[in-house]
């Protein structure tokens, strides 16, 4: 049966991890996103579904656990804010490189450096673009409520598996921190070592069995040519991800002449431009990404065929996905960006000023 309550979004995230039956949270306190980890030691998880809960030294010791578990078949998730993920980007890289499933969730504080613990969109690149080292991609989903912050645990387990890959949820410390109603799942179970198999396939460390020897696991091959062909095989990957996976909302595009792209709290903060621009004539649309890769590239290019004159991209940051969104558009239209920095929320009446001024002139 359903529930509901009333939570913050860091909350939910702890909440939906517990329901969904992880088997392993892993992390290290950073604001604004402590109260995950806070949720889930007074929660006492091990008590409800054998969960195990675990602070560890650093984000550096805490990404190396969440390898080890995922290794094993577990679900297994992490989270952390900006600098804290900067730490985690080289145990994220082994594990794109060994191909082990987990969850990594970011609450964006601006930056750069220690920054400031106030809300950002700044880390877009870092996650979209891969962030650590090689040639690797993750899936990224975008929460834009705290009932999304809930929902998308489930959802990054499916993907991640279903690919064998990390995936992020990437927040900001405005859906981390706000308070909103949230409907939870019933408990699920957590997966027994039979049902492991079964479900993923004999990849795991599980151990020797009658049926099979011990794998082994790792991102490390001393042969080029090995290594080439182990490459194709993500590249292959992250392309089936681009063409099954693409997500994305769509408000009052059918007619639209000018369109705002905005994720996260940027499309909430959108959507009440959007009324505005609509109550003056405006012809304006917004759509929001709820996958940053794979990107709704295709969408856009639609946009642009149907013609629509014009593309706004606003966000909490100097301006990142407006490189996606020009992409896309490939030089077919006009495309700007409007951000605040330093963890500055624009206000409706900003992003209305920047659309009148830039894109419609």
């Amino acid at each position: 049966m359903a529930e509901v309550k009333l939570m913050k979004g860091n909350e939910a995230f702890a909440e939906a991890a517990i329901r969904v039956g992880s088997d392993a949270y892993f992390g290290y306190p950073i604001t604004p996103q402590s109260e995950v980890i806070e949720y889930l030691m007074t929660e006492q998880p091990h008590m409800r579904t054998g969960m195990v809960v675990l602070q560890a030294e650093s984000e550096v010791a805490a990404i190396n656990m969440v390898y080890g578990a995922a290794g094993a078949g577990k679900k297994v998730l992490t989270s952390s804010s900006s600098p804290g993920i900067s730490l985690k980007l080289e145990g994220i890289s082994y594990m794109a490189g060994a191909e082990l499933p987990a969850v990594i969730l970011n609450v964006v504080r601006g930056g750069p450096g220690l920054g400031t613990i106030q809300p950002s969109q700044a880390d877009y690149f870092q996650a979209v673009k891969g962030g650590g080292h090689g040639d690797y991609k993750m899936l990224v989903l975008a929460p834009s409520s705290v009932q999304e912050m809930a929902d998308f645990v489930e959802d990054a387990f499916d993907v991640a598996f279903r690919y064998r890959n990390p995936v992020m949820i990437l927040s900001d410390g405005v859906i981390g921190q706000m308070m909103e109603k949230v409907v939870f799942k019933p408990q699920q179970d957590r997966w027994t070592e039979e049902e492991i198999i079964k479900m993923n396939g004999s990849w795991a460390t599980t151990g020797k069995t009658a049926d099979r020897e011990r794998n082994i696991i790792t991102s490390l091959n001393m042969r080029s040519d090995a290594m080439e062909i182990h490459n194709h095989k993500l590249q292959a990957k992250y392309k089936l991800m681009e063409e099954n996976e693409v997500r994305f909302e769509e408000f009052m595009c059918d007619d639209a002449e000018y369109i705002m792209v905005a994720y996260g709290s940027s499309a909430r903060i959108a959507q009440k431009t959007l009324d505005i621009a609509r109550s003056k004539g405006i012809k304006v649309g917004l759509l929001r990404p709820i996958t940053l890769f794979p990107y709704p590239t295709k969408k856009i290019q639609e946009y642009v065929n149907n013609g629509v004159k014009g593309f706004l991209s606003v966000e909490m940051s100097a301006g990142q996905m407006v490189e996606d969104v020009r992409l896309a558009v490939n030089g077919k239209a006009e495309v700007e960006h409007y951000g605040r920095n330093g963890g500055i929320v624009p206000s409706p009446t900003e992003v209305l000023n920047a659309l009148e001024t830039q894109i419609i002139k």
